[in-house]
């Protein structure tokens, strides 16, 4: 299960992801993304990870995606960390702001 809420702010548009990113829910997060890219105009994407518990591989394929689209990885605690870590070594893009 996962749950995904756009919230546009005056200076940014953050989309929060709640639960496991995988299987089919990696194609709601995709089609959000592009729903989101297409409306966001100048405002920077930040993809909010910290209440995400799992990733699968095509979840993680997906968030390489989008680190290169422009999007802005944030996470907390040990597992979400690391994997926002290891996309910034394996996929070029913005940096994360702290």
């Amino acid at each position: 299960m996962l749950r995904i809420t756009v919230q546009p702010e005056p200076d940014r548009i953050r989309l929060k992801l709640e639960g496991d990113l995988s299987g089919t829910w990696v194609t709601e997060v995709e089609e959000s993304w592009l729903a989101t890219d297409s409306i966001r105009g100048d405002r920077p994407l930040y993809l909010d990870l910290t209440d995400v518990m799992h990733v699968d591989r095509a979840g993680r394929y997906l968030l390489g995606l989008m680190r290169c689209g422009g999007a802005h990885l944030i996470a907390s605690g040990t597992q979400m960390t690391e994997l926002v870590r290891t996309m910034k070594d394996k996929w070029p893009g913005p940096e994360t702001p702290q």
